[in-house]
């Protein structure tokens, strides 16, 4: 009896040092899973070239562009259950809503002639970024931003007095000027990033630069001055390779941060084929420098940029009804790491 009582005494303890052993595992298990993207590395700062995390650590993220905001198919994606399913499926860590400001072809449904739509539109995408814990940029998505500086300012502090205290937050000012001088796109962005600051003092705010956001190198050699200030690149991988990389050298060697709220795996024109080999020099040259990139676009237009099959809408997206490009950026988000 007294070995009986031995055995059951020393089981005992062992299955309860187990069973505690598991809660505190699955507690472990859920807290990690509980963290997101933006809970874990809190509001990005610039510090030298690099943009950090809250600890300082440098990051990269990767993530999507929505489609232009005027576009005719454009509703089937500005809505939450897109933004939860690229979270959730694709492990995207940034969302960028390129709103429309004003286009020929935007039939009245710009920004400037529809402010409150298409507020409305982005501000959804906002919240959804937000309810998912990634981080979003508010892109004011235009050719010519200067002709819409008073706008602009409306615009930007609305949605800094609005989303000013989250971290998820971006603000691209400007999409890509083309033909503007630096002077002409610094004049524009000083008020805007002035109006954003009285309401928001420490969100990023990424500032496009001349010839479709390429000349980053004469942006770095004029800056401007602001604490948490990054610069634009955008680069087609079938269009764009060391020439380019060169450009975005020469502003990182200035000790100036980049973002690429803007890419492709095909040519500039949104056509053409996935040129792979482009790309890994690319995402290679990102990764080292610790440049965070949001692939365009979130679309089912009939060109080879778009990463859904063409008319397939949102069920497409929620079905990995996918392009060559879709199913190729789906891999590379879902293995980038920010680290």
């Amino acid at each position: 009896m007294f070995f009986s009582r031995s055995i059951f005494s020393f089981k005992k303890p062992s299955y309860l040092l187990l069973a505690v052993l598991f809660f505190l595992n699955a507690l472990v298990i859920q807290n990690t899973y509980a963290q997101t993207v933006v809970t874990e590395n809190g509001r990005l700062q610039v510090k030298g070239n690099t943009i950090v995390n809250k600890n300082d650590k440098p990051v990269s993220f990767a993530g999507n562009s929505l489609f232009w905001s005027i576009a005719h198919n454009a509703s089937n994606f500005y809505n939450a259950e897109t933004i939860t399913h690229l979270a959730k499926n694709w492990k995207t860590s940034i969302i960028r809503a390129s709103m429309g400001v004003k286009e020929q072809w935007d039939s009245g449904k710009g920004y400037i002639e529809s402010p409150d739509f298409q507020k409305q539109r982005i501000k959804t995408i906002v919240d959804a970024a937000i309810a998912n814990g990634i981080y979003v940029i508010i892109d004011w998505h235009s050719h010519d931003a200067e002709n819409y500086q008073k706008e602009a300012i409306t615009f930007f502090t609305d949605m800094a007095q609005t989303y000013g205290s989250n971290a998820n937050i971006i603000y691209e000012i400007y999409n890509e000027p083309i033909h503007q001088t630096w002077r002409e796109v610094k004049a524009y962005a000083l008020p805007v990033i002035a109006a954003i600051r009285a309401k928001d003092p420490d969100n990023l705010i990424v500032v496009g630069t001349p010839q479709w956001s390429q000349d980053v190198n004469i942006a770095a050699r004029n800056p401007i001055e602001d604490a948490n200030l990054a610069y634009t690149l955008h680069f087609y991988a079938g269009s764009h390779g060391q020439i380019l990389r060169n450009k975005a050298q020469i502003a990182l060697d200035n000790n100036k941060a980049l973002f690429v709220t803007e890419w492709g795996a095909v040519n500039a024109d949104g056509n053409g084929t996935i040129n792979k080999g482009e790309t890994k020099k690319w995402l290679k040259f990102l990764k080292k420098n610790h440049i965070s990139h949001v692939n365009w676009a979130v679309n089912d237009k009939d060109e080879t940029s778009s990463i859904i099959n063409v008319g397939k809408g949102k069920a497409g997206l929620l079905n990995n009804d996918l392009t060559a490009s879709g199913e190729f950026i789906k891999e590379i988000i879902l293995k980038w790491s920010a680290k």
